[in-house]
């Protein structure tokens, strides 16, 4: 896996460390950034050596959610249906490749976890978090609706109830609640949260590595089966939202610091 720009990846034994750091202080996902983390899973998949990854950030952040300022970003949005269509495919195919991974995978999070960032997060198997890490979904509060297969992953682990309220609300839940809601599996000391995921790791690549990844497969397809269902056209969906009037005044009232005022429209 030569050439990563964004990431890099440390092998111990059976144990991988895949570390994002962009070096901006945000981790911010560009879609350069997330179609390296995709080829990454992708060249996990035939991997028979690697029996648990580790995904993780920095140990300030773990990731600022989409990169607004990513020109690429802008650039395939000013094109037409087809193009903005498939532009939108990068955050989903992210997560999605890093869900279907036989391996056990376990996300270690330090501080904040923003929007994609719990995309991602939410697309692994377990999640270790510092004391100080918060998670939050700005996309509702700022005109859109949440994409990238991440709905129902997030009932998966959270309840319908409190699913609704961490999507829709778009507030902060900070570790401690993320734990009582059952968005991540542990909450540790501030700076330990790789630690305790190495420790984890090790724990699980001791024991014999195929009935892991039968059981890892089995356990998904008895919690996850109709997820595909319920998100198939969350892309257009959120395409759909963009045309909206709703969304550009969400942007324009964060960035003049106002209160929005919706409509609707």
């Amino acid at each position: 896996m030569d050439g990563l720009q964004f990431t890099s990846i440390e092998r111990r034994g059976p144990v991988a460390i895949v570390r994002l750091d962009r070096g901006d202080g945000l981790n911010a996902l560009s879609r350069a950034a997330m179609r390296e983390l995709t080829h990454i899973a992708h060249e996990f998949r035939d991997d028979i050596e690697t029996h648990v990854i580790v995904l993780t950030g920095t140990d300030k952040i773990f990731s600022a959610g989409a990169d607004l300022k990513d020109p690429e970003m802008a650039s395939g949005s000013a094109g037409g249906l087809m193009a903005r269509r498939h532009a939108l495919r990068v955050g989903p195919d992210m997560c999605d490749a890093w869900e279907d991974l036989e391996q056990l995978t376990i996300c270690a999070i330090e501080g904040h976890c923003i929007g994609g960032g719990v995309a991602l997060v939410g697309a692994c198997d377990i999640r270790i978090a510092g004391a100080s890490a918060s998670f939050r979904l700005p996309e509702i509060p700022l005109g859109m609706n949440m994409s990238w297969h991440s709905n129902p992953r997030l009932v998966n682990l959270m309840g319908p109830a409190r699913t609704k309220l961490f999507v829709i609300l778009g507030e902060a839940l900070k570790a401690a609640d993320a734990l009582d809601w059952g968005l991540v599996e542990e909450v540790v000391d501030q700076g330990t949260a790789l630690d305790a995921a190495l420790d984890l790791a090790g724990r699980a690549a001791a024991v014999p590595p195929v009935p892991l990844r039968m059981s890892k497969q089995s356990i998904e397809m008895a919690a996850k089966a109709l997820n595909p269902v319920s998100t198939y056209m969350d892309r257009d969906q959120f395409a759909l939202a963009a045309t909206g009037k709703d969304q550009r005044e969400a942007i324009t009232a964060f960035l003049e610091k106002r209160a929005p005022n919706f409509t609707g429209e």
